[in-house]
């Protein structure tokens, strides 16, 4: 848990470095976002964490907000940023702070509410860096850079594994029994695997790749990734490691440079 809250507390770093130079108005690839629209939305999910961790039962005041009025709770996660104004590159890395030192205290096996399943706090702080990881790439296709790829993204790598199940089931349907075997490079050349060797239907390639297509960053056909059998070639069409409802694949990502 320490290394894995170190590598977090990394990929907020990696964000700052990101805006530290970058006009809040700027657009991003995320139809009607600004960078700083990402910024308030990685501030606003970094303060309901941490209360979901310090405090479980507002956060089920929260959650109910949430769930009974969802058009104004989505409107909120944008809008409780820009009220902040200036203020809110500040108030974005307390509140990370926050959020790591709530991490740190919580015992192991405590299941964390969340908009959704109850967690661990391992995987609470997971997806949290799959969050920064994905934005920050948001930013860094605004600002034309390309990011140096850590082994960090083994995290991502393995969320996207394990959310293969989610990816059918936010779409309403059954995820299939069969296995899918999962071979990956990572950024320091080691090899990083998932499943059973024999199934037929596999991906492998660029670990920066799967994360990138898991994250719906990129689209599949964009990357060089290798994906045989039909398995995997359906999950690959669909895959989705963040929470939420159901999002398009197809047009959302068209036209951005590889990585």
């Amino acid at each position: 848990m320490t290394a894995l809250l170190d590598d977090l507390a990394a990929e907020h770093a990696a964000v700052d470095d990101l805006t530290a130079d970058a006009e809040l108005g700027q657009d991003t690839p995320a139809a009607g976002w600004t960078v700083g629209d990402t910024i308030a939305h990685l501030w606003f999910f970094d303060r309901e964490a941490t209360t979901a961790l310090v405090n479980p039962d507002e956060f089920g005041r929260i959650l109910e907000e949430a769930i009974n009025e969802p058009d104004a709770y989505m409107a909120r996660t944008l809008s409780d940023g820009k009220q902040l104004g200036a203020d809110l590159p500040t108030v974005w890395r307390r509140t990370r702070s926050d959020l790591l030192a709530a991490l740190r205290a919580t015992p192991a096996s405590t299941k964390v509410p969340w908009f959704g399943p109850p967690m661990s706090p391992a995987s609470f702080a997971t997806a949290r860096l799959m969050e920064y990881w994905a934005h920050g790439q948001d930013i860094a296709d605004a600002l034309g850079v390309a990011r140096q790829p850590t082994d960090r993204i083994r995290h991502i790598c393995h969320l996207g594994v394990r959310t293969r199940g989610f990816s059918y089931v936010v779409r309403g349907l059954t995820p299939p029994d069969t296995d899918v075997y999962v071979e990956l490079t990572g950024p320091s050349g080691d090899t990083w695997t998932w499943g059973e060797p024999e199934s037929a239907d596999r991906v492998s390639g660029s670990a920066l790749e799967f994360c990138l297509v898991v994250t719906q960053r990129r689209l599949v056909a964009d990357t060089g990734l290798a994906v045989s059998g039909p398995v995997a070639t359906e999950w690959m069409s669909i895959a989705q490691a963040f929470a939420g409802g159901a999002t398009l694949t197809d047009k959302t990502r068209e036209g951005l440079p590889p990585v």
